[in-house]
């Protein structure tokens, strides 16, 4: 955002975007901005049928109400409605959303922030709420988000009509551990709210900015004798912690921000989980609620463990649970937790008096619920004194301690932060106030947009972290990483690595693969510790335990040039010479282009990918991998007159002879494969046995579709070829053909997969079998081909999935015909764990309940692979929003063992497990190419 865009801003604002609770502060621009007080300004909103307050925090929640729930006028708020794009058309934000969550189940979005930093799943689909039934309208955690953002735009803009929060200087807040995909992800969120030009701001790095502000006379003298600060920020979802190192020089002091932690999905909401699961065991005498009504109990243990946390708390408060149903069944139950408990809960499970050197454990003691992946060990404890190991000088815990977040309104919890560090320091430990843990964010945004003015002291530190080029090798034990920025770049600074050329080809896709760090020093080639500076070239390798390495989603492009497409048309390379030109835009995200070394205005802007990719081994390239290629090539030649019917006849047994069996070849292998048969693949239709060895090999060889960034682009090209069918067509090539794309299927993007289903459909409804006439066509195009192929269509909505599994159940109940195929595909549909698709997508539970009950009935000693689908069907994730029930849980692992199934079977549905090579091979189709490493 540049000075002449926001030169006329009457304010400067600060919003702090929070997990549980939204915050807008501001202050008005003049001349003395130092003196300019801070306010914050109170945002409207519902607190009951049409009643609407003005209150300082905006809880950040939503309400879906289903049709008729409210009339129209008990919602109406004091602004005509402004919709961001893809809102509902009825929704409740603030007070009254989160208090309706505590009352009905299953309507009420939450911890939006958490899931947008949540890489596992796509965070621009409708998944939220998380628990909802099929009839609750559901959004992304990106438009959540800007929800939040557009209802305080709308607020500021109806009692300041002249002044448009849009033209103001706004400042948003983000964890200082949000990476790349979600800081963009915010920026997107704002833009969506109407909000196109703001800054973000670390939240730790705000506090102290608010610490500072509230001290501006006496901030030296109190931090005379403080070398570093400690920010700890435990918020609703994360816990965030920075480092902040106080110098003095010439009694003028400055902030620095050295230290950054890693992502830490840990916070409030936690707490709020492991006082539930309590609140459960007594209130429904161990019998597990289901994922909505847990959601809605977390609810009232929120505001129980705030009453209890207070100084004045009583002993005890209650917890009660309604009824369901359209009657109180069984009435209210109520069940007592007490004062002690709670302090037992909170201060032993996460703020445990540990010893400075206990590290965060690795097993999984966390609670895991709602799909979010919360930190593998709960006891924030450990967490710290890990983060002070990785980033504090001599690993020294710091002096001072700054604490924020509304858990550290308890004076207890601040106390027991402050007699752990000083346990670890040796000595008492100096506690910088903070009166407003709830509002000090939002305080400290305004701060730092009053410090980009001049108006007070600016924390530097630039970068929170290093970013390196990573240059992988065949051998990948000589990957080097190449340092394009270094931690502590000041934004806007641009690095161009000048001594550093690089060869790109235009009008193909290129990556960059990256990996970043937090560490201080590297080693670097003769062993020796050396700080982060650009264009460092390090080894890999013997920096990956001590600068604990992490790659970042790629950045990727096509670049295209004026000769790209003549030169491609030609079958040559338009390539062009280029260095990297890196910088910490304004915004702090980082900036890649690729500047031609020729002409400087000649610029390719790379584009950060927030899609998540599987991650693959680099391992060495097949010694005869570019004469097996030779083998394709001739295959497919465009040379007529070389065409050899036993070349191509031969052609997989000539690969195999060459790189080994095919089931061993690699990722990197596969991937150069297919790109010499995407080659050729015009050529596939020169005979029946062309066609069929292209499908087999080239699909084999792009599967599972995805893993590497650039299969989008192999998609992209491949997909034109589902419109031009198959040349020769037999019941074998149809075959071929469903298999080539159920192989690269997760490649696929939905409307692609939908186009598929709606081709194919009229082949698997049951209707097709009672015609004798259209039961031949379906037989003769390949109809179990067809079915395996469906199921693997994981993008397909859930509804589609019901639809198809009911068919599929039918037929297997009715026929023999087929009948492994059937099992197989309703064992992939109701499945509780996919290979690519997001969760919110899968079978819900009851529906999967209710087909297990018909299925319990029948003989799997007969036909195994029944059982086989009912364990994919039972299959334990610990999510209890997506797991069956307990009680039928228990009927299958019975009928397990009775049928004498394998036992690892009967563990995949007793616990958490994850499939072996073997079950993935089975349950997927096809094995997993070697080297791929699946993130689950």
């Amino acid at each position: 955002m540049s000075s002449q865009t926001k030169s006329n801003a009457r304010y400067l604002v600060g919003i702090d975007l929070g997990t549980t609770n939204s915050v807008l502060a501001y202050c008005e621009r003049q001349d003395d901005l130092t003196q300019s007080q801070v306010h914050i300004f109170e945002i409207d909103q519902l607190i009951g049928p049409g009643e609407v307050v003005r209150k300082p925090l905006l809880p950040s929640f939503r309400f879906h109400p289903a049709n008729g729930q409210f009339q129209s006028v008990d919602m109406t708020l004091p602004w005509d409605r402004q919709p961001i794009e893809g809102e509902l058309d009825q929704v409740i934000i603030g007070e009254w959303a989160r208090e309706l969550g505590a009352q009905i189940e299953g309507r009420q979005v939450s911890s939006a922030k958490s899931w947008l930093s949540h890489d596992g799943v796509d965070r621009e689909s409708d998944i939220l709420p998380w628990s909802a039934a099929d009839n609750v309208d559901k959004v992304s955690p990106l438009l959540a988000s800007a929800s939040y953002l557009n209802h305080m735009r709308q607020s500021w803009d109806h009692h300041n009509p002249s002044h448009k929060l849009a033209d103001q200087e706004v400042v948003v807040t983000i964890p200082a551990s949000f990476d790349e995909t979600a800081r963009n992800l915010t920026l997107k969120a704002a833009q969506l709210a109407g909000l196109l030009h703001i800054h973000l701001l670390e939240e730790p790095q705000a506090v102290c900015y608010d610490w500072y502000s509230r001290h501006l006379d006496s901030a030296s003298l109190q931090l005379q004798d403080i070398p570093s600060i400690l920010v700890c920020d435990v918020g609703g979802g994360t816990t965030d912690l920075s480092l902040i190192e106080a110098e003095h020089q010439q009694d003028n002091l400055s902030l620095n921000r050295i230290g950054v932690g890693d992502h830490l999905m840990l916070g409030g909401d936690n707490i709020d989980l492991a006082l539930a699961h309590l609140a459960e065991q007594r209130l429904s005498q161990n019998k597990k609620l289901n994922a909505a009504s847990l959601m809605k109990l977390i609810q009232q243990t929120r505001k129980v463990k705030e009453d209890l946390l207070r100084p004045d708390a009583p002993e005890q408060a209650k917890i009660s649970i309604l009824g369901s149903g359209s009657r109180l069944i069984g009435g209210t139950k109520s069940a007592p937790i007490s004062k002690q408990e709670i302090h037992n809960i909170v201060l032993d499970g996460f703020f445990p008096l540990t010893d400075k050197q206990e590290m965060p454990l690795q097993r999984r003691t966390a609670m895991v619920e709602f799909g979010l992946p919360y930190a593998a060990d709960a006891a924030i404890s450990r967490h710290v004194a890990e983060f002070i190991q990785n980033h504090a000088p001599d690993a020294q815990p710091p002096s001072a301690l700054l604490l924020n977040g509304g858990v550290f309104n308890s004076e207890l919890v601040e106390s027991r932060m402050v007699e752990l560090l000083s346990q670890w320091h040796g000595s008492p430990i100096t506690l910088l106030d903070n009166p407003n843990p709830d509002l000090s964010v939002a305080f400290g945004a305004v701060a730092y947009a009053k410090a980009r003015h001049g108006a007070q002291l600016k924390i530097g530190g630039g970068s929170a972290r290093s970013y390196f080029l990573h240059l992988k090798q065949k051998n990948a034990s000589a990957s080097k990483a190449l340092c394009v920025l270094a931690k502590g770049t000041e934004a806007g600074q641009e690095i161009r690595l000048n001594g550093r050329q690089f060869l790109l080809t235009l009008g193909e896709p290129i990556q960059i693969d990256l990996l970043t760090s937090t560490q201080e020093a590297f080693i670097d080639a003769s062993g020796a510790l050396t700080p982060a500076q650009n264009s460092l070239l390090l080894n890999v390798q013997s920096n990956l335990e001590r600068a604990a390495f992490k790659p970042l989603p790629p950045y990727i492009a096509t670049l295209e040039g004026s000769q790209a497409r003549e030169a491609l048309q030609a079958n040559q390379k338009d390539r062009v010479e280029v260095m990297l030109a890196c910088q910490l835009t304004e915004v702090g995200t980082l900036k890649i282009e690729c500047v031609s070394t020729q002409d400087d205005s000649k610029r390719w802007l790379l584009e950060f990918d927030t899609r998540k990719h599987e991650e693959f081994e680099q391992a060495q390239a097949h010694p005869r991998l570019e004469q097996a290629k030779e083998f394709i090539t001739a295959a497919y030649s465009a040379n007529k007159k070389a065409d050899n019917d036993k070349q191509i006849k031969t052609l997989s047994k000539d690969l195999e002879k060459q790189l080994g069996k095919r089931e061993q070849w690699d990722f990197p292998t596969l991937r150069q494969l297919f790109d010499t048969f995407s080659l050729g693949k015009k050529r596939r239709r020169r005979s029946s046995d062309h066609e069929k060895q292209w499908l087999r090999l080239a699909g084999f060889a792009l599967r599972p579709g995805f893993g590497d960034p650039t299969d989008e682009w192999r998609i992209e090209q491949t997909w034109a070829l589902y419109q031009q069918g198959i040349q020769f067509p037999s019941h074998q090539t149809w075959s071929d053909w469903w298999i080539f794309w159920r192989r690269i299927a997760g490649g696929l993007n939905q409307e692609q997969q939908e186009t598929i289903l709606a081709d194919i459909a009229k082949y698997l409804h049951p209707g097709a079998h009672r015609s004798k006439g259209t039961g031949k066509e379906a037989s003769e195009h390949g109809y179990e081909a067809m079915v395996r192929l469906s199921a693997s269509l994981e993008h397909l909505d859930s509804e589609d999935k019901v639809l198809l599994s009911n068919w599929f159940l039918n037929r297997a109940q009715k026929s023999a015909e087929h009948v492994q195929a059937h099992w197989w595909a309703l064992g992939r549909l109701a499945s509780r764990s996919q290979l690519y698709g997001s969760q919110h997508n899968i079978v819900p539970a009851a529906q999967v309940n209710q087909w297990l009950l018909k299925m319990l009935e029948l003989d799997w000693k007969q036909e195994s692979m029944i059982g086989f689908a009912a364990v994919m069907m039972s299959r334990k994730t610990g999510d209890r929003s997506i797991d069956i029930s307990e009680d039928i849980r228990a009927k299958v692992i019975e009928k397990l063992t009775t049928s004498r199934a394998t036992p690892t079977w009967i563990e995949l549905v007793s616990e958490v497990k994850e499939l072996s090579e073997d079950e993935s091979k089975k349950v997927f189709g096809d094995s997993i190419p070697s080297g791929l490493q699946m993130v689950g």
